[in-house]
Order: structure tokens, then sequence, then C-alpha cells
């Protein structure tokens, strides 16, 4: 085995490596480690006293003192030769393939998920008005789902404690406010609308941390929020079915997730659970939470009439509908959560955009959305705004 040294030409020449017998009092072992399987009766040799070369040390003997002052340890040091390639070889070209295919597998699930998504629950919406009920069976599903999981264990059952349902509590409050706001928003707006206002987020975001929690930022972090907010206000004004509680339900999506990463990032420090099982945990919390206010708002008796409605003018497509968007819902959120595992902030904030981009432009060609070229322009510029801020925020 060979060990190296490094030394300075102050430190080290060839009479600190000279075979002399040493006087020991007392014998006792050596604070420098033992280096076996080394040659025997070696001897001195310094090829070359260039300080760009690493020493190398190789002992015939254990670093111990020996009891007898006849026996020596004879130690040998020479220079590296540079020219000269280790005989290890490191490939990690699969390794670095396989992690990119399934980072690109993660963006590519997120993405259709979520046009899926957006298109059931517009379905249903359009046919069966009760977004608080939508809400509520979107959550029950993915509870559903993740509960027989963990039954069957096809999914680690999380561990969890009253610390970490303490902390997941108020996150759980923030996500059921947002979730409720934007179904609310798309049952009275069109897809795109709502996508193109729930862009203007990151401007949220740097407002609440800044007068609430009071965290400064860098001049151009607050430059990037100019086109995102002149965006959203120039698609607002040139909307051709805008509707105030469609445009207050977006709103309020966008500060409900805002205080949604915040509390998650503040409890949630120093709890050891994957990013399926944590967002598992919020959906159950979410949905015990929302069933009794949607009880409330809404009832049952007008969920009776409502479905009958929608059963007798869509047909039996209508209860696939339902199945698919509480599924997908649940789906494309928790492939989000899995994806923050295995990329950067960075790079998850650009799937975020590229994602809204799929989800307005698949909203328009579906639903035949009519859309004016100014229209389309505010939403290209608060897009735009929001990709600039996802690349200033990570840099300062």
């Amino acid at each position: 085995m060979i060990s190296s040294v490094k030394y300075t030409p102050s430190s080290l020449n060839t009479s600190t490596f000279s075979c002399r017998k040493f006087p020991v009092q007392k014998p006792q072992l050596s604070t420098l480690p033992i280096i076996q399987n080394v040659k025997k009766n070696t001897y001195l040799n310094l090829l070359s006293s260039s300080n760009q070369k690493p020493l190398y040390l190789a002992c015939t003997n254990t670093f111990i003192k020996p009891r007898s002052r006849n026996n020596l340890t004879e130690c040998k040091a020479y220079e590296a030769d540079r020219s000269r390639s280790l005989d290890i070889n490191i490939d990690v070209s699969d390794e670095n393939s396989t992690q990119k295919f399934k980072i690109g597998l993660y963006f590519a699930t997120w993405w259709a998920l979520n046009v899926v998504f957006n298109i059931y629950n517009k379905k249903v919406l359009n046919a069966f008005p009760y977004p608080w009920l939508t809400s509520t069976l979107s959550l029950a599903a993915g509870s559903l789902i993740m509960l027989i999981s963990w039954a069957t264990r096809v999914a680690e059952v999380p561990k969890v404690n009253f610390d970490f349902l303490k902390a997941l509590f108020p996150v759980a409050v923030a996500h059921t406010i947002g979730h409720v706001a934007a179904t609310v928003s798309m049952s009275k707006v069109a897809v795109s609308f709502t996508h193109i206002i729930k862009s203007g987020e990151p401007a949220f975001s740097v407002l609440v941390s800044r007068f609430f929690l009071g965290e400064a930022f860098p001049m151009p972090v607050y430059l990037s929020l100019l086109p995102i907010i002149g965006g959203c206000a120039l698609s607002a004004l040139t909307e051709l079915n805008f509707n105030m509680i469609g445009f207050m339900g977006a709103m309020i999506s966008n500060l409900a997730f805002v205080f949604r990463n915040i509390f998650s990032k503040k409890g949630m420090k120093g709890m050891s659970v994957s990013g399926m099982n944590y967002y598992a945990c919020l959906s159950i919390l979410s949905l015990l939470i929302l069933t009794p206010f949607a009880i409330a708002v809404e009832g049952p008796k007008l969920w009776a009439a409502g479905w009958q409605t929608a059963v007798s003018q869509i047909g039996p497509n209508f209860v696939w509908w339902v199945v698919a968007q509480s599924v997908f819902y649940h789906l494309y959120n928790q492939v989000s959560y899995m994806s923050l595992d295995q990329i950067s902030p960075l790079t998850f904030s650009i799937g975020n955009t590229m994602k809204r981009i799929s989800v307005i432009v698949t909203s328009i060609l579906i639903f035949h959305t009519p859309l004016k070229p100014v229209n389309a322009l505010g939403a290209a510029i608060a897009i735009l705004g929001t990709f600039l801020y996802s690349q200033v925020i990570h840099l300062n």
C-alpha cells in the first residue's frame, strides 16, 4: 500500500530519511498509521527535487518504534511520475445518463398529468358548477390512493408523530385555501386565464417575504416582477370573459400557495419524510379541514340536484370525468413533490414555468377559448417575467 506525504523543501531533505539509529528511552507507539504489505529492506531514493510532484512514502514495517535499538524501520521516499496513469477506472457516464433520464421522465409525467387534470377539471366544472365538492373529491381520491398503497406495502408507511402533524397543519390550511380558490376560479373563467393570473405567484412571494418576513432582495429580483405584474394586468384588462370571482380566486390561490411554501420551509426542517409521503399526509390533513366547510358552503342537497342534472346531460361519461380529474390531480401533485427530491429549485422553477405554458396553450386549443392578440401578448410577457424571476432569484 502506498500513502502520500506532502512536503516543502525547507522541511524535508534527504537527511530526513537517512537510516540512522536513534536512541529510544521507552518503547511506545507512534501516532503515525500502520502501513502493511510493503517490501522490506528498501532504500531511500529521491528522484527529483521538484516542488510540483507529490512525495510518496513507503515503509518496510509498521510505524511502531522498536523495542531494541538494533531494530530500525526503513523507509523509501520517491516522487510520483505525473505521466503515469492510475490503474483506476471510474465510469460515471452511465450514472449521469440514468439521472438525466429520470429527471426528464419526471418532467414529462408532471406536465402530462397536469394538462390532463386541467382539461377534465374544466369539463366537470362546466357541467357541475360546485367547486367545493370538486376540490374535496380530488383530495379524497388522493388520500384513498395513498391509504391503499400503505396498506398493501406498495409505498413505505411514513413515520409521523405529533411534532410532524403540528408543523404540517398550517401548510395544510394554506394548501386547502389555495386549492379551493383555484378551483373556484376555473369554475368562473377560462383555464388559460386562471393560469395566466397564477403565473404572477412570484410577485406575491417576493412581496410577502419583504413585508411580512422583512427579507430584502437585490434590485434585479424586483425588476423581474415588472413584466409579471404588467403581463397579468394586460391579460386581465383584455380578457373577453372576465369575471371578478374568477380573478379573485386566482389571486387568493397565489397568496395561499406562497404562505404554504413559507410554512413548509419553516416548519418542516429536520423532518425526514419523502416527497411522496409528504404530499400524501398533506392531502389527508387538507381533506379533513376542507370537508366540513364544503358541506357548509354547498351542501348535499345542491350536490344531489347538480349531479342528476350533469348525468342527464352528459351521460355516464360524466362519472369518468369526475374520477379522472380527482385521480390526476393527486398524481400530478405527487410527481411534482417527488421531483423536488431529484432536482434543484432552479430547475423546478423552470419546469413549472414550462408546465404553465403547456397548460395555457392546450386549454386554448381544446376549449376553443377566444383570445385577442393583446391578451396573448400579456400572457407571453407574464410568463417571460416568471422565467426571468426564476433565473434571477437563484443567482442572488
